[in-house]
């Protein structure tokens, strides 16, 4: 046994560096970028980020080949999930302003390597998504030369017949990219204002379409001779959904862009909730105008609006459509390349990823290289890829972010706050800390001159040592709710705070992808007889419920300082189940797509990352002796001295304090 126990240690350690978690600065707000960003700049980065080639293409896209007129119930649908999700990217934006987004929420909260593999789809989501946009960009301004721009390039430049790739090389999408990123790289400020004029065009043009589109709507285009509302079923009103992902992924800018905002404990919030409602808004009211115009099945997927009033007869309304378009699609390309380079530095910057991204110009005040390399990289993207294939492949990336920036939210929301050696507590629940007490009530003192000094503490009202026994129904964070003691204490009192509450979100995670596969291939790819298939969802759905209720009586944080996500742990649970059965609802080839991409991803992590980690490297710095004095049920103070030598050993000695000292504890 005792060898086996020995032979476990080493793979123990390693799992211990994966799953490491990020320990941020006392300074939140301290920063190398620029912090210049107002609520007003974050809302329009926002709505550009989101109002964009979604609007133009995407509505036609999915409602001629998925979901037809039901694709107003598809973008209600992506909407509301959407909007799960933004309250745990507000919570998180505000809470902890570091750009990162996604990948910077799980390495704080969940473990390094998982925060790397977000990271790395966050990083694949822009690049795709600046990608696809850029080829919509081309695809509506070749539309009005009456596609002149493609037929020269299939007649006297090339045209291929791969699969999986585009017919042509699309030039004029990689140059657009190219010339966007030059801009990006001048600033923060260059990149607000172009994106505050192209998305007012754009507005201005959203607003002509609704108000002279359903001047134009004929309700007989939603009619049975048409092929009705929902002609692919409830089905395909699922699939629409997934795919309508895509017009919403870009609302995380907002998150990205926190560590440049003057003041983002307020700014996060509202900009997230006033840019996501109106892109919302605006998805529902526009592919209804556009069903509502023309028959659904004689949409052209790569210019719908514009193509819809040509055909009624509107050409001029139609240039109008074009031109506000290639606005939109402009904010949404200025969005991708703005959180791409961001999320590229913040891995650069705690050694994930390779060190060069992380250098930023002194001028600009913006990481110059990971603008121009990646930029380099979705142009040529841009270059040879199908816009189908691209916007299938962003929806599962940006669906697994969300997944894992929900989960969490729910544990950190049920992790204890840590005290670091110089008495300040950190929002980073870093196991490499000092290890929390029992009571969750501590203390630092220091004798100089002879006199007791006392620093942060965990409770004010802990004043005298016979207040213990007042105060010890009042539970710590994590730790089971005091008026579930009596019933539960037995099976989860003796755990570590927050640890019961870390394994519940991963039950909960397993059965929400259990639950949604026996929902989506139960009864058509498995053929499971009605008894198997009713037991299976009656026992996944009972550990999704049990999962949940175990995670609620546990103590949660609160916090008002900064916003918090309503209803935790139902709303972020609820985004994890939703975003799920929207992953299992895309199809096997992007999967497969995804699993080569995730293998890459594992291949530079431990190629490069997991070596040069600044959360390892910090593991092997020397840290100094940290004192805490702590009050225990029986009343008296134990002093707990550590040590954490270089190799990760921590050496504790306990020494009883003598009546006296308490007696001075009890007088102060």
């Amino acid at each position: 046994m005792a060898t086996c126990a020995t032979g476990c240690v080493p793979a123990v350690r390693f799992c211990q560096r994966l799953n490491r978690l990020k320990t941020l600065d006392e300074d939140m707000m301290a920063t190398s970028l620029k912090r210049c960003l107002g609520t007003l700049d974050l809302t329009m980065l926002g709505v550009g980020g989101m109002v964009g080639s979604g609007l133009y293409v995407l509505t036609g896209t999915v409602a001629k080949d998925i979901t037809g007129p039901a694709i107003v119930i598809s973008f209600m649908f992506a909407g509301i999930a959407s909007l799960l999700a933004a309250f745990c990217y507000a919570e998180f934006g505000a809470r902890i302003p570091k750009t990162g987004s996604a990948y910077m929420f799980t390495y704080v909260s969940v473990g390094e390597i998982w925060a790397f593999l977000i990271g790395w789809n966050v990083i694949l989501e822009n690049m795709i998504g600046g990608a696809a946009v850029a080829r919509a960009w081309s695809g509506y301004l070749d539309s009005i030369f009456n596609h002149a721009i493609q037929n020269y390039t299939e007649t006297h430049v090339m045209r291929w017949n791969v699969p999986f790739l585009a017919h042509y090389p699309d030039l004029l999408a990689a140059g657009i990219l190219i010339l966007a990123s030059f801009f990006i790289s001048f600033g923060v400020q260059v990149s607000s204002y172009l994106n505050h004029i192209f998305s007012a065009i754009s507005m201005v043009v959203i607003c002509f379409i609704l108000i002279f589109g359903f001047i134009l709507a004929e309700p007989a285009n939603w009619s049975a001779k048409e092929g009705g509302f929902a002609p692919f079923g409830f089905s395909g009103i699922m699939a629409g959904s997934a795919t309508c992902f895509y017009a919403f992924v870009g609302f995380d800018v907002i998150a990205s862009s926190s560590e440049e905002a003057k003041n983002p404990q307020k700014s996060i919030p509202i900009a997230t909730a006033i840019s996501l409602g109106l892109a919302t808004t605006a998805y529902i009211l526009v592919s209804t105008v556009l069903t509502l115009i023309v028959p659904w099945h004689t949409l052209d997927p790569n210019s719908a609006l514009s193509d819809a009033f040509f055909r009624r007869g509107y050409s001029w309304a139609g240039i109008i459509v074009a031109i506000g378009s290639i606005c939109a699609m402009n904010t949404v390309l200025l969005c991708n390349l703005f959180s791409l380079p961001r999320i590229v530095y913040a891995m650069a910057e705690d050694g994930l990823f390779f060190s060069v991204f992380a250098r930023v110009n002194p001028v600009s005040k913006v990481p110059v290289n990971a603008i121009l390399v990646f930029g380099v990289l979705m142009a040529t993207m841009a270059l040879v890829f199908d816009l189908e294939a691209l916007v299938q492949f962003l929806s599962i990336g940006t669906l697994l972010a969300y997944t894992f920036v929900a989960a969490s939210v729910i544990v950190l929301r049920f992790q204890p706050e840590k005290v670091t050696s110089m008495g300040t507590s950190s929002t980073s629940p870093n196991p490499n800390l000092e290890p929390s007490f029992a009571a969750s009530e501590s203390q630092n003192i220091t004798e100089d001159s002879g006199e007791l000094k006392e620093y942060e503490s965990f409770s004010d009202k802990l004043q005298l040592v016979e207040r213990q026994k007042k105060t010890i129904e009042r539970r710590g964070v994590g730790q089971l709710g005091a008026r579930w003691e009596p019933y539960l204490g037995r099976v989860f009192g003796d755990f570590e705070p927050g640890e019961v509450v870390a394994f519940c979100v991963l039950a909960l995670m397993v059965s929400s992808v259990s639950l949604c596969s026996v929902l989506i291939f139960g009864t058509n790819q498995l053929h499971l007889p009605v008894w198997s298939f009713v037991l299976l969802l009656v026992v996944f759905s009972s550990a999704y419920i049990l999962s949940l209720m175990l995670i609620w009586v546990h103590e949660p944080q609160t916090n008002n300082k900064t916003f918090q996500v309503p209803l935790v742990p139902l709303i972020p649970a609820l985004s994890i189940l939703i975003n799920v059965f929207l992953m299992l609802k895309l199809s096997v080839l992007t999967w497969i797509r995804f699993s080569v991409w995730i293998v890459i991803g594992l291949c530079v992590y431990f190629g490069y990352g997991i070596w040069h980690s600044k959360e390892g490297l910090r593991e092997l710095a020397p840290k100094d002796l940290a004192a805490r004095y702590v009050v225990l049920p029986s009343g008296s103070l134990v002093e707990t001295v550590q040590s954490v030598q270089p190799d990760g050993q921590v050496d504790n000695s306990a020494h009883h304090i003598s009546p006296s000292t308490e007696e001075q504890m009890g007088k102060r």
